[in-house]
């Protein structure tokens, strides 16, 4: 596979300055810093494929033309990726049907989610430009790892943090995962005066790998859709004058659940990894109940139409991100930065949230909307949503 920069990033941003043009709501949390991160193999769309069949040694002519017709209607262009020849050379059983592969799975994830993670933190640091000691807190967010200790644990002594941090370890939320890390970071920042909270979020697909099965077609959306990599934010109220370059406020936040819909999103911890079923109805459902959500979070401003404010949506797949502009009759530039995040990197779950604020963030430079939405779904059904305040 082609080799790509290690850390994913193409934006290099200079030390902070007071560039704020809105003034920060006084104890309210604010986002300070932003920085992503992602493994060394970058997979363009059109050579998934071929590279995906012979990975897996698959055969079947109906699954490779089924996963063509995926890989097209997905709308993603490239995505980053822990797996890589040296792993299968060294793992050959991933790729063999029905194998019990979990220990072998989690000695790949473990150390690559705070590898990246780690890089995330780093440039997310360097771009706050205050020293990682004076970070009070963590929110480390993934569905990638599991083992005692934590990563949160492993990212503090990677980034040399003080003993005494407080750690929080968000574990298996999925898609909606960033959001509700920005929710309890948001918590932590605004009942605890001059802290500041590191949200950090990791991901790889290296947990769902496996040979493709007409007995399980999601896991061909899975290969045809998401991408590893990692993000970091730093969030914090009250920000210095001169010292941070505060550019979102997280005015209010709201979480809720679809009562008897645990199913449409099902994920299932087992002997050859973790497997995903996902409804078809996923899409339908969100648009059932997307708009009072919206209208909830929306109350808290003074904005009363869908149209007057930016919108940072997590990008499950077109199918959401279409069903949402339909329902809301949102104009066609709305969710340009959701489209451009899935088609820069796929969904890499917790983490899209944070590369569509990143996107996000320059397009609100030139006199953009004050007043915007961020939104995640995951299992549960749940809906994860913060209002935004752009500064």
């Amino acid at each position: 596979m082609p080799q790509g920069d290690s850390n994913g990033s193409s934006t290099q941003h200079a030390a902070p300055t007071n560039t704020t043009r809105r003034v920060p709501t006084p104890g309210k949390a604010t986002i300070l810093a932003i920085g992503k991160a992602f493994p060394s193999q970058i997979i363009p769309q059109e050579c998934l494929v071929e590279g995906y069949i012979r990975d897996t040694k698959c055969v079947d002519a109906y699954i490779k033309e089924k996963l063509e017709r995926l890989c097209k209607n997905t709308t993603v262009k490239t995505r980053y990726t822990v797996m890589s020849k040296e792993i299968l050379d060294k793992y050959p059983e991933l790729a063999t049907e029905g194998s019990p592969t979990i220990k072998q799975k989690l000695e790949i994830a473990n150390p690559a989610v705070v590898e990246m993670a780690t890089k995330a933190s780093l440039c997310c640091i360097k771009e706050w430009g205050r020293p990682a000691e004076d970070i009070t807190h963590i929110v480390y967010v993934s569905s990638s790892e599991i083992r005692l200790p934590g990563g949160d644990l492993y990212l503090a002594n990677e980034l040399g943090l003080r003993s005494d941090v407080g750690r929080v370890m968000l574990y298996f939320l999925g898609c909606y995962g960033g959001v509700t890390g920005l929710r309890v970071a948001k918590d932590i920042a605004e009942n605890n005066p001059g802290s500041r909270v590191l949200v950090t979020t990791s991901e790889t697909t290296i947990l769902g790998f496996r040979p493709p099965n007409k007995a399980r077609p999601y896991d061909l959306v899975g290969a045809a859709l998401f991408g590893d990599g990692a993000a970091a934010v730093i969030v914090g109220a009250n920000p210095m004058v001169g010292q941070e370059s505060p550019f979102m406020e997280l005015s209010y936040a709201v979480q809720k659940f679809l009562p008897d819909t645990h199913s449409v999103i099902d994920g299932r911890l087992s002997e050859e990894g973790i497997n995903f079923k996902l409804g078809r109805d996923l899409p339908q459902k969100i648009e059932e109940n997307i708009e009072d959500f919206c209208r909830k979070l929306m109350a808290k401003s003074s904005v009363k139409e869908f149209n007057d404010l930016f919108w940072a949506v997590h990008p499950g797949g077109p199918a959401i991100l279409n069903k949402l502009e339909s329902s809301l009759k949102l104009s066609t530039d709305k969710l340009e930065c959701s489209r451009k995040a899935l088609m820069d990197y796929g969904n890499v779950s917790s983490n899209t949230i944070f590369y569509v604020m990143e996107y996000m963030r320059e397009y609100l430079k030139d006199d953009g909307e004050e007043w915007g939405l961020g939104l995640a779904f995951g299992p549960g059904i749940t809906f994860e949503g913060i209002l935004l305040r752009s500064l």
